[in-house]
């Protein structure tokens, strides 16, 4: 047994170059190998020593598991909110009758399809056809039939499962060759009383597992990675995962008994893992949906469609790590349950009445030690918005990075939607700390920012909305002298900024995460493009595109999830020639560099910067402006960005040329052709290019409503 491997798939899939003489050896092997019982004969002792947990010394099995729990973990909250859904039931008599063994292989099929579609739509496309069918059969090598055309033609005994077939075009002929994961059906899988697989099922499993891999390797097309098959085995109560896979080349095929051959390859150059034997369906015969055994299915034949398909456009990491924002709102709807329904309202501790308290700042730990306002989870804080009148928010977390000046937040008027909140520097202690500068920027600047986007009619799903602005209402007694005055409470006069939506950074997902996949490399450059181009729209430039500041949200709707990449911060935002962008030595444009202005291309410039990071490229600390510029020399000298980029996706590799050539000039990206072009990658179709347009409407209609009002008006900023 070679070395337990911890993926689904493994890395060394290697197709061996076969010549005439090979590929007919191969094929008579496989035509020769049809005794499933001399199989078993020459294999059954092996399996014996080495599965199953040793009665005498307690060891555990030779034969590993195919998944790690991790993963399984994982699967299991990337496809929370997925509804699958079986409709035949699996009957649970233990008489084999004709009947019994139909509705078997009705709930079976059933079972499969649910499966199948539901990791389909969930991870590859939620539209078109789906790319497989399910077909059974009744030996190696023979014809596969619909489920209702075997039972129509008498040969329901003869079955022995079913298999997922890649389907070929229009060519309605199935050969073995399309087989992408194969499913055993047997009366009994269990090994005497004890819960784990028989000898024999084991040993049935690993023999069609072989001809499937000989098949793969027959095939002209080889669409299928020939390397490993999963093959599960199944009754009407239980279920398991066996893997099989290996290095065909390594197969004696000029000996006299080909089962001794096959047994010595599985022996000492194959990989054989087992799972462990689990409850697939209920006493009712409905599937244990969320359970060991039906994740270690879901599993295998995501796994499988993997091998068949190539990589999902959604990976499991991405949409497990949804979890976080679900569990937030189920917290947030079970308090608010709580509160409603008790009998005593709900108080934080030492709160005494109400929700709103006043303390007396003098005792609060949080004032003692420093002039910032640091919140607690559960504090509720009173906004004072000038449009919106007061404004109530209850603080639910702190942010990634340990940022005590960002915060999760739900208004207590709308308590469903967290939020995210910004607390800035108290105005008196703006000019001693640089921190506290940057606060400035953060709130006042970016609120700043954001309303005179939405002031001028500027509306995008892309860009943060903002939800209220203004100063807090500390509490105690304030002795200002006017509305817009300070009294002496450290806290009176601090600016707030509430805005929508909440996400995590793309610094931390790449750190937890690991580098982008291409599909999520376009969507973010299409999502961030979209987003700069609204806001060029009303003369903005962004300023500081990085990381830290570019945000993926989880749009939820129903059963559909999709991701968002948003770019945020937008208090260092270039509004006219005497505004200075941000400075980081690793994303600014070299033109911010150089001269502390943004050129048209900029954003775009620091954009590739961000993608080369998120797809892996090596970005190495600089600790000067010059070693920065020397950086980005060297890099778009020797196309260093564009080769790897290229290795990503090719049209990604042609934006960075494309923004190489703007660099430092005064002519304007021309985002509707680079939209329109990562829209057709991205969403693999048109259909998003018409959406996109029906948006630009919108947004034109709203920008020359706006104007038609200020010049009449003759109001202006």
């Amino acid at each position: 047994i070679s070395t337990h491997s911890v993926s689904g798939v493994s890395s060394s899939s290697k197709y061996f170059q076969t010549s005439r003489r090979v590929y007919k050896g191969l094929k008579d092997f496989g035509r020769e190998f049809i005794d499933q019982e001399l199989f078993n004969q020459s294999l059954d002792d092996w399996i014996l020593e080495n599965y199953g947990v040793d009665q005498v010394t307690g060891e555990q099995p030779f034969l590993k598991p195919p998944f790690l729990t991790d993963e399984l973990r994982k699967l299991d909250l990337a496809l929370e909110g997925v509804l699958f859904q079986q409709l035949f039931r699996m009957p649970c008599s233990p008489l084999a009758s004709k009947s019994v063994k139909e509705d078997g292989y009705h709930a079976l099929e059933d079972f499969l399809h649910v499966i199948v579609n539901g990791l389909w739509r969930t991870f590859w496309r939620k539209s078109g056809p789906l790319p497989f069918s399910l077909s059974c059969f009744h030996h190696p090598g023979s014809k596969f039939y619909a489920v209702e055309k075997a039972i129509s033609r008498g040969r329901l005994e003869e079955l022995r499962g079913l298999a997922l077939i890649s389907k070929n075009g229009n060519n309605l002929k199935v050969h073995w060759n399309q087989v992408v994961e194969l499913v055993l059906f047997r009366q009994n899988i269990l090994s005497g009383n004890e819960l784990k697989l028989s000898v024999s099922t084991i040993c049935e499993a690993l023999f069609y597992g072989v001809h499937i891999l000989i098949s793969r390797c027959l095939s002209k097309s080889r669409t299928i990675s020939d390397d490993s098959v999963f093959i599960m085995v199944f009754d009407s109560k239980f279920g398991a995962v066996i893997k099989l896979g290996g290095d065909l080349s390594k197969l004696e095929l000029n000996t006299g008994d080909p089962y001794q051959s096959v047994a010595h390859w599985i022996k000492c150059h194959a990989e054989v893992l087992l799972s462990s034997v689990e409850t697939i369906w209920n006493r009712l015969g409905n599937a244990n949906w969320g359970d060991l055994g039906t994740l270690q299915v879901l599993l295998a034949a995501f796994y499988s469609i993997v091998q068949c398909n190539g990589p999902p456009r959604k990976s499991i990491s991405s949409l497990a790590s949804a979890h976080s924002l679900r569990l937030q709102k189920r917290r947030i709807e079970c308090r608010l349950a709580e509160n409603e329904n008790a009998k005593i309202p709900y108080q934080q501790d030492g709160y005494q009445h109400g929700e709103i308290v006043e303390l007396d700042h003098s005792d609060n730990p949080l004032v003692k030690n420093t002039s910032h306002l640091k919140l607690r989870q559960g504090e509720i804080l009173l906004l004072e918005d000038q449009q919106q009148g007061q404004k109530s928010f209850q603080i639910q977390e702190s942010f990634i990075g340990g940022n005590y000046f960002l915060y999760g937040a739900i208004s207590l008027d709308y308590p469903t939607q967290l939020l995210t909140l910004y607390v800035g520097a108290h105005p008196s202690r703006l000019e001693p700390s640089w921190e506290d500068m940057s606060l400035w920027y953060q709130v006042q600047r970016q609120t700043k920012v954001l309303n005179i986007l939405k002031h001028q009619g500027v509306s995008s799903k892309y860009l943060p909305e903002v939800i209220a602005s203004g100063r807090i209402l500390h509490p105690g007694p304030c002795k200002k002298q006017s509305p817009s005055g300070r009294c002496d409470h450290p806290w009176c006069g601090t600016p707030i900024l509430v805005t929508l939506p909440v996400g995590e950074p793309l610094s931390y997902i790449v750190a937890r995460d690991g580098p982008f996949s291409s599909d999520d490399a376009l969507r973010c450059c299409r999502d961030c493009l979209v987003a700069l181009r609204s806001a060029a729209t009303a003369s903005v430039q962004h300023g500081d595109i990085s990381p830290e500041n570019i945000i993926r949200v989880f749009n939820m709707q129903g059963t559909r999830h999709k991701v968002l990449y948003i770019p945020v911060s937008w208090g260092r935002a270039v509004l006219e020639d005497r505004d200075s962008p941000a400075i980081n030595l690793q994303f600014s444009s070299s033109h911010a560099l150089q001269h502390g202005k943004l050129c048209p291309a900029s954003d775009a410039e620091s954009l590739v910067y961000l993608l080369f990071f998120v797809t892996g490229g090596r970005m190495h600390p600089q600790d000067s402006i010059e070693s920065a510029l020397q950086w980005r020399e060297k890099n778009w000298a020797t196309r260093s960005i564009q080769q790897h980029l290229g290795e990503v996706s090719p049209l990604l590799k042609a934006f960075s040329d494309y923004v190489d050539s703007l660099c430092g000039t005064p002519y304007p990206v021309d985002y509707d052709i680079w939209v329109k072009r990562l829209n057709r990658a991205a969403d693999g179709s048109g259909s998003a290019d018409r959406g996109k347009m029906i948006e630009e409407v919108a947004m034109t209609l709203r920008l020359e409503n706006v104007a038609e009002s200020s010049g009449t008006s003759g109001g202006g900023t």
